[in-house]
């Protein structure tokens, strides 16, 4: 029997937890992760106090009181402090090469092992309570938490960044928190955690209060990373130090607040969009960045099979119509369109795009910001486009039928429209666009492609290895046996992630004849996508597959982005 089922089956005996509750519990860990022990005490099912008991008896691991220890300085720098406040344990004592350190989890065997390798030490848990371990972070790390504020202050002085865009003239009301802002310390911690997301190629940070402490997220090739982060009482400072970067109202705290700004790191602009958010527990940043010199903007180089690529070339040059790019947030739907534009882009054109926000700043191009705040909405700037002499016109988003019904006008007469659609299928576009009120007749008569598109994490090529398929999986994905799949491994080159960068799959659905007659008969999104397949239409997961097969990517990549066809 494991340890964690030695653990459920005395919660069970002992009635403090019914098994009902255990089953909810389990649940919950599967949704949202975590270990069992923080989903128990956070549903409330049992007490801390309770649950050490258990694991005392049935680990034997005995516990003990934080507040009769005197941890040695020495002991504090085996475990440094950004890792004790992460995996929350505390060294207590060192025999030979048996490390003894309080947590409050000992099932956490990700913690235990994370602690093996950076001591290379055997550890020994003992139990401690979650608040005295909090404690004696405090207690015991106090000048360390000095140091690694000193050590980020000493990094960030060599940082070559500035704010381009000029701040706000503030009130008096605000002077006194801008003073604290715009000293030192905040803006020299702001500039790192930016500088470091910049130069980690990051597409967004999210800045974070917790219950006691600060989190620090970049999201890297769409996976989020936790990164070092300054005390908990930094962070409404670092908020207020962004919100004046962003000109927002560093007074307002009970609202959301949209913004961005841009800064020059080193050599080149970098465009940041700021989110504030109010929490329960203080407000949370999100920033998204828009980095120009990672932008490919070239279809060749999107990572799209050869063949898609023609096919979306020779449907972007016809005179009119309306193609349209889907699939959720963040997988590069607006970088295909500036993509195509730039593909079709020439000076005999008159080519006007209305986005929220312009991500990319194009030149020769018309962009227009959508603003709804003064009435200039998708809908109404369409209409005003109209009156431009337009050639090609790209709507950021089709979110409302007002919008739509002027896309489609316009593709209607004589103009050649781009847009995006929030749907995972290229098939389901079509009935989506049906849905929302569009006529079956129109669609047919003004759409020429669909192309819906993902994004996979490349392997690191400097590291990746030879991996195994089980069997059943090599027959779902049709893998022949002489095929050789890789994994990640890991390596300073790719920050030991195993994965460098990200490449895209599409699938691309070509409004053919047969296709039209089987959207003016309504037919459902199934026989759509069994016919395109017919007519050699290339799925997202059979794109995966490719990949897979050519070494860029791994078996789990393939499964975590796609679907089932």
């Amino acid at each position: 029997m494991g340890l964690k089922e030695k653990i459920l089956k005395t919660l069970k005996e002992s009635k403090l937890v019914s098994e009902e509750e255990i089953n909810k519990a389990l649940e919950l860990q599967k949704e949202t992760g975590g270990s069992l022990s923080e989903v128990l005490l956070k549903l409330g099912l049992i007490d801390e106090k309770s649950l050490l008991l258990i694991f005392s008896k049935d680990l034997g691991i005995p516990p003990i009181e934080l507040s009769r220890f005197k941890v040695s300085e020495e002991l504090t720098k085996i475990i440094p402090f950004h890792y004790a406040r992460k995996h929350k344990v505390i060294p207590v004592g060192k025999i030979s090469n048996t490390l003894t350190v309080a947590m409050s989890d000992p099932l956490n065997i990700f913690a235990l092992d994370d602690l093996k390798k950076l001591t290379g030490l055997e550890i020994n848990p003992v139990l401690a309570s979650s608040a005295d371990i909090e404690a004696a972070l405090e207690r015991f790390y106090q000048e360390s938490a000095k140091e690694e504020i000193e050590n980020i202050l000493e990094k960030s002085s060599s940082s070559k960044l500035e704010l381009v865009q000029e701040e706000k003239r503030p009130s008096e009301d605000e002077t006194v928190v801008l003073k604290e802002v715009k000293e030192g310390p905040v803006v020299k911690i702001t500039n790192l955690i930016l500088t470091k997301a910049v130069e980690e190629k990051a597409s967004d940070v999210l800045i974070e209060p917790m219950e006691k402490s600060m989190r620090v997220r970049f999201r890297i090739d769409g996976v989020l990373c936790e990164r070092e982060a300054p005390p908990l009482n930094m962070q409404p400072l670092i908020t207020s130090r962004i919100k004046v970067m962003a000109n927002l109202d560093i007074a307002e705290h009970r609202l959301p607040q949209d913004g961005r700004f841009r800064m020059r790191i080193g050599s080149k602009d970098v465009d940041f969009r700021v989110s504030i958010v109010p929490s329960v527990l203080g407000e949370k940043v999100a920033l998204r960045i828009l980095d120009k010199s990672q932008a490919l903007l070239n279809l060749d180089a999107l990572g799209f099979e050869e063949g898609v690529v023609e096919k979306i070339k020779q449907v972007s040059l016809r005179p009119h119509g309306m193609i349209i790019s889907c699939g959720p947030t963040g997988c590069g739907k607006t970088t295909t369109l500036y993509s195509i534009l730039k593909y079709i882009d020439s000076p005999e054109k008159n080519i006007i795009t209305v986005e929220d926000p312009i991500e990319y700043e194009l030149k020769g191009i018309n962009q227009v910001q959508v603003r709804p705040e003064v009435g200039l909405t998708f809908a109404s700037s369409l209409r005003s486009i109209l009156r431009q002499d337009p050639d090609i016109i790209m709507v950021g988003e089709i979110r409302d039928f007002d919008t739509v019904d002027i896309a489609i006008k316009a593709a209607l007469t004589g103009h050649l429209v781009l847009s995006t659609l929030h749907t995972t299928t290229a098939c389901g576009s079509v009935t989506r666009l049906v849905n929302m009120g569009v006529e079956p007749f129109l669609v047919t008569s003004s759409l020429l492609g669909v192309l819906a598109q993902r994004l996979l994490r490349k392997l690191c090529l400097e590291c990746r290895e030879e991996g195994e398929v089980p069997e059943y999986v090599r027959k779902v994905l049709n893998l022949e046996k002489e095929v050789k799949v890789y994994k990640p491994k890991g390596c300073k080159k790719c920050g030991n992630t195993g994965y460098r960068g990200r490449i895209g799959i599409c699938e691309f659905l070509e409004i053919t004849e047969t296709i039209k007659e089987l959207i003016l008969k309504s037919s459902p999104e199934g026989s759509l996508k069994e016919r395109a397949r017919q007519e050699g239409m290339q799925t997202l997961r059979e794109d995966a597959v490719l990949k897979l097969k050519k070494g860029l990517t791994s078996l789990e990549e393939v499964l975590r982005v796609t679907a089932q066809d």
